[in-house]
């Protein structure tokens, strides 16, 4: 107060300042004509301003430190105070979440448990995902009504974690205020209280309203006997509205030495049980009352035992009266109770079983008799006794009937019915059905028989009956004359059968004569037969054959095919003596006609090249190399034709030997050396020298290598490599040639092996497209096998095997 008033009283003469100075100059004013006069007035006046307005200039600036002293403080007090409520909202059990306005994002503070059951950050606000719906839904309205109109909250979730947690809103300063922590202590203790609580409390309105539902009489006793609560069934069997009417009257089910005795059992804490009779409704009605005691009392329970016991005498009497019946049955009758226990048999069991009536008497159980069975030998005898035994036993679990066959040592065969018992335990049905079986088993293989017989052959059979109609047929008789089933159903007569035939075969001749061989008296049928041919072009053997009881059987019999067959096989008999004279005399033609004039074409073209008969030109020289590669070229192609030829009649015989692997494949490739040279292809051989040698023809051997080589050195690009591997295996010797040629597509590898089949795109190699056949030809002849591996861009694999076993003894690697 004394800094304001001297504030105050500062601000005052600043403002009085100005009004001084013009005091002092109109008192100056009429002196002005001493001039030094008034000067030292003014200078007065002025440092008398000065020095005011300094003092008070000291004043306010003092008075300002002392507010910007106390206004720091208290920042810092404030500064201080917020520090402590930040630490402390960080290291409690809690988390903040703060609304701002509308569009505004929650703020969000505090920190939970690592443990907590709450997800962290902003997905703490999807309530639905971290407690169940029910709850999640209640929690947003009540955080949309705080939001709104600013209605605080309490309440204690479950999360679906099991764990609770306690959740109250607020408004402070304006902004709602949610606050969420993980219950601990005393707390958790009191909300898993109250949630078992609220949950027995709901069972409790569960079971209350399910016994206040019951048709049965329910009651509860307090601690001095007294009936405190009862069902409307309660009411109902006293003949009152309801259960409340009943209790406020004090009625009781139980008359007085009843409830004695009830009251004796309780206080020892046993359970009451006891049939009591009432009348209800103007009726005596029986009752079964149990009673159990609690802690605070007991509570009871009354069922209606009137329409049961009625019913339970006449089932008495009922089955009295099956009993009787069943013991006049010719089927063995054995009924047992849930324990296995005989209660009951009739007269046919025994004998049946040729069992005493001492020992059935004696009530023995099921297992005691199948074992005395057994040791008399009048059981089945299967693989595991027990566990056919245990089998039987499973009809006590069952709910639907079980039958089983039984084939006894003496030849019988039982039916066995096994039906489980409402009340318990299985009746057995015992039926010898050996008699009925037998018979039905002849009859029906029998009859099956002739019925598959029929059915199943390929020739038509149709049995006519001494009345002239068709009692049997099978299914080739319905195909072969195209004939509608449905009327042959109705066992027409052989007329209309026969016209129906007809529109396959018309002349009436065949028809005829199976009609007289049908309708003729027994004495004067004689088997007939013929040849029908129809329009169809088909051929059909026709017989009849008198059966015994008056009926005629008739076939039919398609022999088209072997007509046909027969006919085919003639021509082609005759066509294949043709074409083997023609092959004869091409083969003659082709070794004779042009062998022997390409051997002297051969022969001359060496001796014009051969020096000694005289100096030719470059290029007569040059011609003559031509005609002499061009002359072996066609010289191979004609001995390749006749090797075919030779294989296709038959005539290949091998010259078997022992051939020297390296010495064959150095052959070989000597015959291939120029066309190597010239190509410029790189022949590499892999052979161990330890490959040794095995029994084979020599030459053929060569051949196939041969052709192998000048396959891969046609078809590879110049410079590239051709690859001979040879490798013996435990039982064969294979060789392989590799080429890094332009390969050959799945389509080409299928034709390769065909004769004739050439496919010499982009490559140098020119032929007919035999080699290949003549190697498959003799690697076959030899018990081998080739095979090709072949794809476009990566080359060729040809493979050739050759068994060492069979034909050729296999000799040992040197």
């Amino acid at each position: 107060m004394a800094d304001r008033s001297r504030g105050d009283r500062a601000v005052t003469g600043l403002m009085l300042a100005p009004a001084l100075l013009s005091s002092t100059a109109a008192w100056a004013g009429p002196v002005s004509a001493s001039p030094t006069f008034g000067s030292y007035a003014v200078s007065l006046g002025l440092l008398l301003v000065t020095l005011s307005c300094g003092f008070l200039l000291a004043r306010v600036r003092s008075r300002a430190g002392v507010a910007e002293a106390t206004l720091r403080g208290m920042v810092a007090e404030l500064r201080s105070k917020l520090d402590r409520a930040e630490v402390l909202v960080s290291s409690s059990n809690q988390l903040l979440v703060t609304f701002g306005g509308p569009g505004e994002e929650p703020e969000i503070s505090g920190l939970l448990p690592t443990d907590a059951p709450v997800p962290a950050g902003r997905r703490v606000l999807g309530f639905g995902s971290w407690m169940p719906a029910g709850q999640a839904t209640e929690l947003e309205e009540h955080v949309a009504r705080l939001r709104i109109r600013g209605e605080a909250f309490e309440m204690t979730v479950e999360t679906r974690q099991g764990e609770h947690v306690a959740i109250d809103g607020r408004a402070v300063g304006g902004q709602a205020v949610l606050r969420i922590r993980c219950l601990e202590g005393h707390a958790l203790q009191l909300a898993e209280l109250s949630a078992r609580h609220a949950e027995m409390q709901r069972e409790f309105g569960r079971f209350k309203s399910l016994l206040e539902r019951a048709p049965q009489p329910v009651w509860l006793r307090d601690t001095h006997g007294k009936i405190s609560w009862a069902n409307a069934a309660y009411g109902k069997a006293f003949d009152r509205p309801s259960g409340e009417e009943a209790v406020t009257a004090g009625v009781d089910l139980l008359d007085n030495p009843t409830k004695r005795d009830a009251f004796d059992a309780l206080a020892s804490g046993k359970l009451f049980h006891a049939n009591v009779p009432l009348v209800s409704g103007g009726q005596k009605k029986l009752f079964d009352v149990v009673e159990v005691p609690q802690t605070a009392g007991s509570a009871g329970i009354a069922t209606d035992m009137s329409e049961l016991a009625g019913l339970r005498g006449d089932l008495v009497r009922r089955v009295e009266s099956h009993r009787k019946t069943l013991d006049e049955l010719a089927t063995g009758v054995a009924i047992f109770q849930a324990d296995g226990t005989l209660v009951f048999h009739n007269q046919a069991f025994g004998k049946l079983w040729r069992l005493d009536h001492a020992f059935l008497d004696a009530q023995p159980t099921d297992s005691t008799i199948l074992d005395r069975l057994r040791a008399e030998e009048a059981l089945p005898v299967p693989a595991d006794f027990r566990a056919w035994k245990a089998q039987l036993q499973e009809a006590y679990r069952a709910t639907t009937p079980r039958e089983h066959w039984w084939h006894l040592p003496d030849g019988r065969t039982m039916r066995v019915v096994q039906t489980p018992n409402p009340e318990g335990g299985v009746t057995y049905l015992f039926d010898d059905v050996s008699e009925r079986i037998d018979l039905e088993s002849r009859f029906n293989a029998l009859t099956s028989v002739q019925r598959e017989t029929l059915d199943n052959l390929r020739d038509a059979v149709a049995v006519f009956g001494s009345d002239g109609r068709l009692t049997l047929h099978n299914p080739a008789f319905v195909q072969m004359w195209k004939l509608p089933p449905s009327e042959l159903n109705t066992k027409p007569h052989a007329d209309r059968v026969f016209s129906l035939c007809r529109v396959l075969h018309e002349p009436q001749e065949p028809w005829d004569l199976l009609k007289t061989a049908i309708t003729a008296i027994p004495e004067s049928r004689v088997p007939v037969s013929g040849r029908i041919e129809r329009v169809d072009q088909s051929t059909i053997d026709m017989a009849t054959v008198p059966l015994p009881d008056g009926a005629t059987l008739v076939t039919f019999s398609d022999v088209t095919a072997s007509v046909s067959v027969e006919r085919a096989l003639t021509d082609r008999n005759e066509a294949l003596e043709t074409a083997s004279r023609l092959k004869s005399d091409f083969v003659k033609h082709v070794s004779y006609e042009l062998r022997a004039p390409l051997t002297n074409i051969i022969g001359f073209s060496q001796l014009l090249a051969d020096p000694s008969t005289g100096p030719l030109t470059d290029r007569q020289r040059e011609y003559t190399g031509h005609v002499l590669d061009s002359s072996t070229a066609l010289y191979a192609i004609i001995n390749d034709i006749l090797d075919l030829a030779t294989i296709d009649a038959g005539n290949m015989e091998l010259d078997l030997g022992i051939v020297n692997i390296p010495a064959a494949i150095n052959a070989a490739v000597e015959g291939v050396r120029d066309r190597v040279t010239e190509s410029g292809i790189a022949l590499n051989l892999e052979v161990p020298p330890q490959i040794g040698s095995f029994v084979a023809d020599e030459k053929r051997i060569r051949q196939v290598l041969f052709n192998l080589l000048s396959n891969a050195i046609g078809f590879s690009p110049e410079g590239s490599p051709v690859t001979l591997v040879a490798r013996r295996e435990a039982d064969a010797i294979v060789f392989q040639v590799v080429d890094r040629g332009s390969g050959m597509s799945p389509e080409m590898v299928e034709k390769v092996f065909d004769r004739f089949e050439s496919h010499t795109e982009g490559a140098n190699h020119r032929g007919v497209g035999l080699g290949l056949s003549i190697v498959r030809s003799f690697v076959e002849l030899h018990g081998g096998t080739v095979s090709i591996d072949s794809a476009l861009g990566r080359g060729t694999t040809v493979t050739c095997v050759f068994p060492l076993g069979g034909g050729a003894a296999r000799v040992a690697a040197e």
